[in-house]
């Protein structure tokens, strides 16, 4: 009996919807076979890879994929939708189905896996394309990539306008645009070098790939987050053999756990090897202390380095012209040079374009070039919202439940944050969170150790979560949170019943040359802090009494400090002891109990503090 297409399309719609119907079920069975027989740290990359699921990676590991340029492969991205749909061809072809078949299902999948790998910009820009170049195959039409582009980037800002703010956002569309407009020639030239042949023309197509990405996202990488990896294109051409074969076989784990007794561990085991291997790679290419440089660009830095490419790349494409190999001369040009002039044009102004819309973001308002730091008046408890100029908004920590949070966060223009950071899991810092995912997009939940109640509230709002502790670096445009407290050998070696304040996440603010210290509760009298030289510091613990404040006082002599407390909260803070202790040591202090929201404006060089923005 053959089966008409209307009655496919719908058979496949109808598989789809039951899936994300059930979507929390189908995830955690795909959580637990990824992982299934693999060491800690490779399985925790399994997740990360193929869900997108990153907080069960250790800090370094996680350090050794950002310093090296491989950190794109621990978030679900277009990548993966290529590779799930080339996946998916072969194995349904092995069924018998015919191409229409194929693509149709293939379909499906893709509107299966973008919600279950949490639906963020990067992924839902990258099932959009997917989904037109298939269904472009499907009519039988000549699908246009840059079409599908441009659709794309219309979908998903129609889905949400603020993620024409999130770096992701323009990362992901800077790399394929490079990819789209830079890889044919850079393909050509690695020819012309490596010769012809089958597997030469497979690293040709790889290599073409990587080095047009990362020509097209260094610039955007050094404006947004003042460095760039010096190791990113040799990383990731090591790791090139093996990337598409790890994704394959965690996605093939994914899909085959959700059949219970499956035997999962045998795939596990070999992407286990290719796991570690990736991982060896990027602490190779990570660790080195040269391997990422500090390289800042303004806005008419970032344009000039477009420039450059796009002039580089016209000299590179007349020089092949006259001086390639006859080979290469002999056969005709599929692109007139006009075409390829306006092409690279396209990709100067079109990232130029990406980063000026992103960097004012809609609602988000904020200095041009500076970092505004709220200290909200959230009542007994802490909330510190960090809007930089060119990164999203992060909000550390969400105050106790019942307070006006989401109506400062409002009033701030914020209507989307890139990260929430819980600094340990008490009311007073974590309660309002639930209250806050309802109400407003979040990225990424970033904490040290949390309950699972909450956690389970970031994954049902589909929220990526990643855990923390010293050496992490988090970053948002030129805005970095350096964690300094707990290390992860504290964290492995919680005792039960441990306060949980010697165990809140301490990270240090650094924009340029301010610096400021948010200590959360982790009071100093038994946390062990030495920052250095400091411009502001949040007063641990509310302000409570501290014997340890004089002594990080005189380590980091701060010129301001903040304490955030509650108007006539029952636990009387902050403590008069700790009151004289600031003044004793000449540190003027602000409290929100008394002066409301604490505001600090910063600028280079400079810095100014006032009640409530006044």
């Amino acid at each position: 009996m053959r089966i008409g297409p209307a009655l496919l399309v719908l058979g496949v719609a109808a598989v789809a919807l039951l899936a994300l119907a059930h979507r929390g079920e189908i995830r955690d069975r795909a959580e637990r076979a990824v992982a299934a027989g693999m060491p800690a740290r490779e399985a925790a990359l399994a997740r990360g890879f193929v869900l997108g699921e990153d907080d069960g990676i250790d800090p370094l590991t996680e350090e050794d994929f950002q310093r090296s340029g491989l950190a794109h492969l621990l978030a679900v991205s277009g990548q993966n939708v290529a590779l799930l749909a080339l996946l998916a061809m072969p194995v349904l072809a092995a069924f018998g189905l015919p191409l229409r078949a194929r693509l149709v299902w293939a379909l499906g999948l893709i509107a299966v896996y973008v919600p279950l790998a949490g639906a963020g910009p990067s992924i839902q820009r990258a099932g959009v394309m997917g989904a037109l170049s298939l269904l472009a195959t499907l009519l039988g039409r000549r699908s246009s990539r840059f079409y599908a582009l441009a659709l794309a980037a219309i979908v998903t800002l129609a889905i949400q306008p603020s993620f024409a703010a999130d770096v992701g956002w323009q990362l992901s569309f800077a790399a394929l645009l490079g990819i789209l407009l830079l890889a044919s020639s850079l393909r050509a030239a690695v020819l012309d070098w490596i010769g012809p042949g089958a597997w030469r023309r497979a690293l040709a197509d790889g290599a073409a790939m990587t080095i047009a990405a990362t020509l097209a996202t260094a610039p955007l990488i050094a404006f947004h987050f003042g460095s760039v990896s010096t190791t990113t294109l040799a990383a990731n051409l090591l790791a090139l053999p093996a990337v598409a074969p790890a994704m394959w076989l965690g996605m093939l784990a994914a899909g085959a756990g959700q059949v219970p007794g499956f035997p999962v561990a045998a795939v596990n085991s070999l992407n286990a090897l290719l796991l570690a291997y990736i991982a060896q790679v990027a602490a190779w290419c990570g660790r080195p202390s040269w391997a990422s440089l500090d390289v800042r660009l303004d806005g008419i830095g970032l344009a000039a380095s477009y420039l450059g490419i796009a002039v580089g790349a016209l000299l590179a494409v007349g020089w092949r012209r006259r001086h390639g190999s006859s080979r290469r001369r002999q056969r005709p040009v599929a692109r007139p040079i006009w075409r390829r002039r306006l092409a690279t044009l396209t990709l100067s102004l079109a990232a130029i374009v990406l980063v000026w819309s992103g960097d004012e973001g809609p609602g988000q308002a904020v200095p041009a070039t500076g970092l505004r730091i709220s200290v909200l008046d959230v009542g007994q408890g802490d909330s510190i919202l960090l809007q930089p100029a060119g990164g999203e908004a992060v909000l550390v920590d969400t105050g106790p439940p019942g307070s006006d949070l989401l109506e400062d966060l409002r009033a701030a223009s914020v209507q989307r944050l890139g990260a929430v950071v819980l600094t340990h899991d008490q009311s007073d810092h974590s309660g309002g969170f639930a209250d806050l995912v309802a109400a407003m997009p979040v990225e990424a939940l970033l904490h040290g150790r949390l309950r699972g109640q909450t956690l389970a509230l970031a994954e049902a709002a589909g929220v990526v979560r990643r855990r923390v502790a010293a050496g992490t670096e988090i970053r948002a445009g030129p805005l970095r949170l350096e964690v300094v407290w707990p290390s992860p050998e504290t964290l492995a070696t919680q005792a039960p019943g441990e306060d949980p304040n010697r165990l809140a996440v301490v990270m240090l603010v650094r924009w340029h040359n301010f610096s400021m210290l948010l200590s959360a509760d982790a009071e100093a009298e038994a946390v062990p802090l030495d920052p250095g030289p400091l411009d502001a510091l949040k007063v641990a613990h509310h302000g409570s009494e501290d014997s340890g404040l004089a002594s990080l006082l005189a380590r980091t002599q701060p010129r301001v400090a903040v304490v955030s407390a509650g108007e006539g909260n029952p636990f009387g803070h902050p403590a008069a002891a700790t009151l004289a202790t600031l003044s004793r040591q000449g540190v003027p202090t602000w409290r929100t109990d008394r002066h409301g929201t604490v505001v600090f404006e910063v600028r280079r060089g400079a810095f100014a503090v006032s009640a409530g923005g006044d």
